[in-house]
């Protein structure tokens, strides 16, 4: 999962709609933000245990199914509508492709063969891809000398992490590139809904809410088509599998609304840096995944110049 499109509009990670003003949280938002990344960063080590008994379609269905349930149930108890329009839907229905089905499901193959640690890595390349996106599809949205270097030590980070000067030795390259594809779904993604969506009435909760329903509405059209129902129900991968829906995916966007409207995005969107961290550590101490040199400092690099391509001029 990523953060805000862009530190300078509260738009919602998912939808491109901005949040609704509502009261400040009694819980200090500082607690918030440290569960929010710890939520996200155990994302991927959820899928890898999710992959374990189901097939990488059904995880994807049941993130955003469990997703769209919780946050069904934040509506109902608001008695909040769903959005209104068939040209909403339809917008909502590619945004449901872009930021959810298909990067879900990319995420979900990719960690069949690669480390969970090293999918969420490659998720923190999200910035990377959008800052190169913008270069061209965002006129409003111009380069400066920091943002283009970040982007190149950005990329020289992936090359790290990957091992270049040692020919990719180690790294299944197939898994890798659909971790890395995954990413780049995010940001093409949060360019569509800026232009479609950002102006469309209702909350980011019922935008995202209906979003899910219509990636779940793709996923079980495509599981249909391509796997097979799954035969048994093993208690920790389908644990997992709600884990990741309910949680990780429909309750931790709550969260992430909550802090935007709090703190603003550019705070809130900082707990992009914090997730491969986490998942790193989840990964090699919960699943026993190695853990190279250049994993960690790849991390480090890519980080950096993340944080870079988001710098703005006042």
């Amino acid at each position: 999962m990523s953060a805000p499109a862009t530190p300078r509009t509260a738009i919602s990670p998912t939808t491109g709609a901005s949040p609704a003003p509502r009261a400040v949280s009694r819980v200090d938002w500082r607690l918030r933000f440290a569960l929010l990344s710890v939520v996200w960063g155990f994302s991927f080590l959820l899928i890898k245990v999710g992959t374990e008994a189901y097939a990488p379609f059904h995880v994807a269905l049941g993130r955003v199914f469990f997703g769209a349930l919780a946050l069904m149930a934040v509506l109902l108890l608001r008695r909040e509508p769903l959005p209104r329009g068939r040209r909403t839907w339809m917008h909502l229905t590619v945004a449901a492709l872009l930021l959810n089905t298909a990067p879900f499901s990319l995420f979900s193959y990719a960690e069949l063969t690669i480390p969970s640690s090293l999918a969420g890595i490659c998720n923190a390349t999200s910035p990377l891809w959008g800052m190169a996106l913008s270069l061209v599809a965002l006129s409003e949205d111009r380069p400066t000398r920091r943002r283009v270097a970040g982007l190149g030590l950005g990329f020289l980070g992936v090359l790290t992490i990957l091992g270049a000067w040692q020919g990719f030795a180690g790294i299944d390259a197939k898994g890798t590139a659909l971790a890395l594809l995954a990413s780049l779904c995010y940001p093409i993604g949060w360019i569509y809904v800026r232009r479609t969506l950002a102006s469309v009435p209702g909350s980011p909760v019922a935008l995202t809410g209906s979003q899910l329903l219509l990636s779940t509405v793709q996923l079980l059209l495509v599981s249909a088509v391509f796997t097979t129902a799954p035969g048994a129900f093993p208690l920790w991968p389908t644990l997992s599998v709600i884990t990741l829906g309910a949680l990780g995916t429909g309750m931790a966007l709550q969260m992430q609304y909550g802090l935007v409207a709090e703190v603003g995005p550019t705070t809130a969107q900082m707990v992009t840096y914090f997730i491969p961290v986490i998942a790193t550590a989840a990964g090699v101490a919960l699943l026993g995944e190695s853990l190279h040199w250049n994993t960690p400092v790849g991390a480090a690099i890519v980080l950096v110049g993340a944080a870079l391509t988001q710098a703005r001029r006042r």
